[in-house]
Order: structure tokens, then sequence, then C-alpha cells
């Protein structure tokens, strides 16, 4: 009968999606890397308070280093999943990720590298420098006000850094398209799009990043539409079009220190820098999501906590580099 036949194409449909999902998986979780919260509790139990410590150290002295590892532990995991390639430095005629155009402005490597030493004392060899940035990263947004969760570990750090590879990450004059298809390819849903981009109520942004939307924006109007008129004004006064000054730029929000939710509400009152933010707004499930976000804290420290451990489980490293700057 039609009703059967329906049902078995229904079945049939429903498979198909579960082996393409099931294969998306497997490609962003290579076998054999599972990740487990208590990987070191045997062999390297004072890991996370040494690299507690180092990163509360370096915030003391630069209130910047919170938002610096956050960031740099996405750039980490959209390219080759949380490897740690990231940190490797340029060799010979091979130009790293660090050096790719997204990534110049990336700082605080010094951090990981002084969590790694306080670690190689303690226990040699055991704790990777993938481990160390994603708990890193962790500890950044507690220091910051921000939630706390327990960190998935046993990631290996990458053999492979490729500047080239740096063009995959998403820029911040990508539409909502672009951003869902980016996360999408790393099995990442639009409300982790949506939590994660949360992020970006910490930290410093500059000029070159928005740009785009105070001057020449398109040939009708110089200045984006949908960008309130006197923050636009404002950008204009620190960004002027004939200035190159490499340095110039503003925070990302207020109070670019502290982890709170005003990123979503200066979304709505179209006081965000990036067209990427803005992007947000141009589809309805994920102006709901940022709607709900900018109406409660906690909906979104628990959507972020949920996107960050998913999002730091993409797996794909080989090693554990005893120098996280080089392979071994």
């Amino acid at each position: 009968s039609s009703l059967t036949y329906k049902t078995y194409n229904h079945i049939l449909a429903i498979m198909s999606a579960l082996l393409s999902s099931l294969l998306i998986l497997s490609l962003l979780f290579p076998t054999g890397i599972s990740l487990s919260s208590n990987y070191y509790d045997k062999t390297c139990p004072n890991a996370e308070s040494l690299i507690r410590k180092a990163v509360r150290d370096a915030a003391t002295n630069d209130k910047k280093v919170p938002a610096a590892l956050l960031r740099m532990h996405f750039h980490d995991c959209f390219i080759r999943g949380c490897d740690a390639s990231v940190l490797l430095d340029s060799k010979g005629k091979n130009t790293a990720e660090k050096d790719g155009p997204p990534n110049v402005s990336l700082h605080a490597f010094y951090v990981i590298d002084n969590a790694k030493s306080a670690v190689e004392s303690a226990c040699p060899g055991i704790v990777s420098c993938a481990d160390i940035l994603a708990l890193a990263a962790r500890d950044a947004v507690v220091l910051s006000g921000g939630p706390s969760w327990v960190v998935p570990k046993g990631r290996k750090d990458g053999r492979t850094s490729l500047a080239s590879e740096t063009r995959q990450l998403p820029a911040p004059t990508f539409n909502i398209s672009q951003l869902q298809q980016s996360f999408a390819q790393r099995g990442l849903s639009l409300e982790d799009l949506v939590a994660l981009s949360g992020g970006h109520t910490l930290g410093f942004s500059h000029c070159s990043s928005f740009k785009n939307r105070i001057h020449n924006f398109n040939s009708t109007t110089d200045v984006d539409p949908s960008i309130n008129p006197s923050f636009a004004a404002s950008l204009k006064s620190t960004c002027p079009a004939n200035n190159n000054a490499k340095n110039a730029g503003v925070p990302m929000d207020p109070s670019s220190t502290s982890f709170d939710n005003s990123y979503y509400k200066l979304l709505f009152q179209q006081k965000t820098l990036f067209s990427s933010d803005k992007a947000l707004l141009d589809f309805p499930k994920t102006k709901n999501i940022a709607a709900k976000f900018a109406g409660s804290k906690d909906a979104f420290t628990k959507a972020f906590v949920k996107s960050m451990i998913k999002m730091s489980s993409i797996t794909g490293g080989q090693e554990v580099r005893k120098n996280c700057k080089v392979v071994n």
C-alpha cells in the first residue's frame, strides 16, 4: 500500500540522514581519540591547577590575556580540530597558521608556553599542548566572570600547521549562510554559532575587521545602514578612512573584560562591530536564539558551555609535543 511505501521511504530518508551525520562525526572525531574528564587523574593530577595558575598570573599583569586565549582556542579548533596547530612556529619554507592573515593579531602565546613548562616539570611528556589550550580558554572565561565547566581531555597535538588553511576561519565579513556553512562543516549547529559568537563579549578589535561597515559600504552608501548612526560615527572617529595605524581599534563591547550577555543586547541596539555579528539577525532562527540570550544571561552561559565542550571536542592530533612551538 502507499502508506507502507511512504513509511519505507521515510525510514530510508532517516537512515541516510543518520549515516551522513555519522560520517561527519567520524571525520570530526577520528577513531582512537576519545576524550574523558578524568584523563590525567593518575598521570598528572596537578595539571589543571598548574595551567590555571599560569593563566591567572598572566591575566593579573595583562587584562587582555583572557580574551586572547579564548580567541586562540577558537582559531585552533576551526583548523584541523583542536590540535594546537595554531601554536607551531613557522619553519624553513613552511609558513605556519599563526602567521596567516587572520592570526597575526593573536597574542599571549607565552601563557601557553608558561603553562606547558610548569606541567612538563611536574609530569614530562604527558599533557598535550592542545589540552593546555582548551583548559586555558576555560580558565580565561572563569577569570572574566563567566561560567566554569569540566573540560574533556586527551587531545593530541598536530604535526601540520599551514598559514594557507587559515582562509577556512569564519571571517568578520561573513553573511549568515557563510557562517552557517562554516560551522556546519565542523558539526556545529545554529545554536552553537549564536552561543559561540557571544565570545565577542571579551576583547578588542582592530579597525581592519569592521572598516567594511563604516567606509565605502557599497556603491550607494558609505556606512552600513544596519549600524546605529551614533555608534558608526564614534567608530569613524577612531578609524578614519585614511588611517592605517596598525593598533587602532576599539573594545568589543563597553565591558570587554567581563564575560556577560551584553553582546546580545548590543546586537539588538545595532551596536556590534562585525558584519558577522549583525548577520545573526538576518535569519529568524538565529535572531530568536540571540533574543533569548539577550534576555537571559543564564540561558546564554548554559548554551555557551555546551557549545564550547562540543567545539573543543573536535580532535585531530597525533602526538604530545614536548615544546608547543615545534613538533617532536
